[in-house]
């Protein structure tokens, strides 16, 4: 008994590391990334509509919602609870993959790059969250974006239209027969950005912090709550230094057909709205991302104990 209790300290003390302190096979966390996005998306969908909502609200007339509460008034009057979450079971496909290829990367090129060593530096934090975050948008947040972004803004037809997509693969369906496959990579260049920023400074900031919460002691298990907290800083720093990017992709997702590239599209902006076009969405999104970045932290780090539980020889 005293053999195996030990044996899962070192198991749950080894996932309770910052991300660079221990070493996870690639396989390992791309399955406790997928189960950790899609708990993480089930619980804070509605922030992220709302945002999408505030982001494509443009100058077209009336503007439909003055801001965040009044567009979650709005939605549930028309629409009830429910509207909240329409788009949801795009961003859940799209969610699972994601946090398993942003993991799988994030743990593949740290073992590649810096093979052996235990703690990494800052830059060295900011190169493996950087590829991570742009391979992800590549394989999965590009195109669940676009159909995220379409799928809500479809939402805000008005009688007589009627919503076009019936539901996610006929959404999709209908995107590729209508533009075929470079309809759901609209905004690939800012999604990049986006994503390989995002995951940049997020890693820096959470293994940093993590670090400080465990002092000298390597092995030290951090709790729940500051793990969530390191986490949730992380993803508010994030928020802050790429907000502008966002709404820029959100807005050539929308295939209003104005924008040519990703420059047109910010000088349009800036030109016809100003600065302020481009903090648009950053109060939802700052909730959205705060519980997002801390849940799926918190998630991983206790799925990989799990799993470093169940299979220890997994290594």
């Amino acid at each position: 008994m005293d053999t195996t209790s030990a044996m899962r300290e070192r198991h749950f003390a080894a996932a309770s590391a910052p991300m660079s302190k221990s070493k996870v096979p690639p396989g390992k966390a791309i399955l406790a990334g997928g189960i950790a996005g899609g708990i993480e998306i089930m619980c804070t969908f509605p922030t992220e509509y709302v945002k999408t909502q505030l982001q494509i609200d443009q100058n077209e007339g009336t503007r439909l919602y003055k801001n965040s509460m009044d567009c979650v008034r709005k939605t549930v009057n028309e629409h009830g609870v429910r509207g909240l979450y329409r788009g949801l079971d795009v961003l859940l496909y799209g969610s699972i993959p994601k946090s398993a290829v942003r993991f799988g990367a994030y743990e593949s090129t740290k073992n590649f790059l810096f093979p052996g060593q235990t703690r990494l530096n800052k830059l060295q934090s900011m190169t493996c969250g950087l590829t991570a975050g742009m391979l992800e948008a590549v394989f999965a947040v590009c195109p669940m974006e676009t159909v995220k972004v379409r799928f809500i803004d479809d939402r805000r037809r008005k009688l007589p239209d009627k919503p076009r997509f019936r539901g996610f693969f006929h959404g999709v369906g209908l995107i590729v027969k209508e533009e075929g496959f470079r309809g759901v990579y609209k905004g690939l260049v800012p999604t990049m950005m986006k994503q390989g920023s995002n995951q940049a400074v997020r890693f820096v900031i959470y293994n940093r912090l993590m670090q400080i919460m465990q002092g000298s002691d390597q092995n030290k298990t951090v709790g729940v709550i500051p793990t969530f907290l390191c986490g949730g800083t992380a993803g508010a720093a994030s928020v802050l230094a790429n907000t502008p990017i966002d709404v820029i992709k959100t807005r050539m997702q929308m295939n209003k057909k104005q924008y040519g590239n990703w420059f047109e599209c910010a000088t349009t902006m800036m030109k016809e709205e100003g600065v302020i076009a481009f903090y648009k969405g950053i109060g939802p999104r700052m909730a959205r991302v705060v519980m997002d970045v801390g849940l799926v932290f918190v998630l991983y780090s206790r799925t990989i104990m799990a799993l470093n539980w169940m299979f220890p020889s997994w290594k």
